[in-house]
């Protein structure tokens, strides 16, 4: 397909620029599927176009993870919008282009064929739900540049606003689900009840609070393993929330090495497994304990898969040298002089030390640490 120029639409540009003011956290990171936004609407875009390019603000970084690597387009202009971005993208490729928000839920590929064979003869082809267009899913072609430039030496950044004097086409949709974008935490909530719904992958149950199910096999494993008073336990308590945040249901695991107790001797269900059972339970409407006695310390790995089917992610503290995936938490304000793990054996460091051999994190950076896991939910789910 050909614009009025013969150029062939190519290209696929993701606006990852945003600032994620109204949702409190990096939204490009939310998990949906098992894999963040970022990542699905990369590859979403790789199936359409041989060449993607990911626009981002001058200065702004972009942790692809598990993604394969993509070219960065940081914007030419200032304002930091998406019109910023669609203007550098055309004024570099001289082209036409395929824009698509990065926080888009659920991009259709239906839907962007229409719009893809819509577009020739054209200067812009784009969506419309009523009288509501859909900007951000759309065709730019090399007519637009002009327009946008001059909006944005105005320092205004409406998309539509460059509209009157080019060739728009519209192309009318019933509903606006192909083109659903998150916002705010509870559009979130509602593209993740809504992908249950549709049942794209998603064992559905009914709307509540809290992340979503695993949908992708086993949970991703990762450790938080250090020296003594390190400040494991801390990290944990503090990461648990934000990967919560970013939509996953996480599981933990505590290694004790020296034995533990969870139940009182003379208690009903103490006196159950002295009994002589191999296992026993102890169920209330909002708890559950299970108690089976080992003949050896069963692997995380096989606890990971055994008992936390259906989750995420499990976080580990503890299990220095069994854990396939390690994040320690290295300290020399706690008098340690070097790390626990070997160069390269450790995924990343959390640290107030200015140390090599792998991605650091500062002792408060637990959002960037999170992020950073995120990304990489597919390698953590190899063990």
């Amino acid at each position: 397909m050909t614009t009025t120029d013969d150029q062939p639409v190519t290209t696929g540009v993701l606006l990852a620029g945003g600032r994620s003011r109204r949702t409190g956290v990096d939204k490009r990171y939310f998990v949906l599927e098992g894999r963040t936004l970022l990542q699905r609407n990369l590859d979403f875009l790789r199936r359409l176009f041989p060449l993607v390019l990911a626009s981002i603000r001058p200065g702004q970084e972009l942790d692809l993870g598990d993604t394969a690597e993509v070219e960065l387009l940081p914007d030419a202009y200032p304002g930091a919008s998406p019109l910023a971005g669609i203007a550098t993208a055309l004024d570099r490729l001289g082209g036409p282009v395929f824009v698509l928000a990065a926080d888009m839920a659920t991009p259709s590929s239906a839907a962007a064929a229409q719009v893809l064979a819509a577009y020739p003869g054209h200067d812009v082809a784009l969506p419309a739900v009523g009288p509501h267009v859909e900007p951000l899913f759309a065709v730019y072609g090399p007519a637009c540049l002009a327009p946008m430039k001059a909006l944005l030496r105005q320092g205004r950044h409406r998309i539509v606003e460059a509209f009157p004097g080019l060739d728009v086409v519209r192309i009318a949709f019933a509903d606006a689900a192909a083109f659903r974008n998150i916002n705010t935490m509870d559009d979130f909530d509602e593209a993740r009840r809504a992908i249950a719904a549709e049942g794209e992958g998603v064992r559905p149950r009914p709307p509540q609070p809290g992340p979503a199910p695993a949908t992708r096999g086993q949970p991703a494993l990762v450790a938080v393993v250090g020296k003594s008073d390190s400040g494991k336990t801390t990290l944990v308590e503090r990461l648990i929330p934000e990967l919560v945040a970013f939509g996953l249901r996480v599981g933990s695991v505590k290694h004790d090495a020296h034995g533990f107790e969870i139940d009182h001797p003379g208690k009903d269900s103490w006196r159950h497994g002295q009994a002589g059972g191999e296992a026993y339970a102890v169920a209330s409407p909002d708890r559950l304990a299970f108690v089976t006695r080992l003949d050896g310390e069963m692997p995380l790995e096989e606890i990971a898969r055994r008992f936390f089917a259906g989750f995420d992610i499990v976080v580990a503290e503890g299990y220095k040298r069994s854990a396939p995936h390690k994040v320690e938490v290295f300290r020399r304000a706690a008098g340690h002089e070097r790390p626990l793990c070997a160069p390269g054996e450790a995924l990343a460091f959390v640290t107030d030390a200015d140390l090599s051999g792998g991605p650091r994190f500062g002792l408060d950076d637990v959002a960037g640490l999170a992020r950073f896991l995120v990304a990489r939910l597919a390698t953590l789910r190899e063990y």
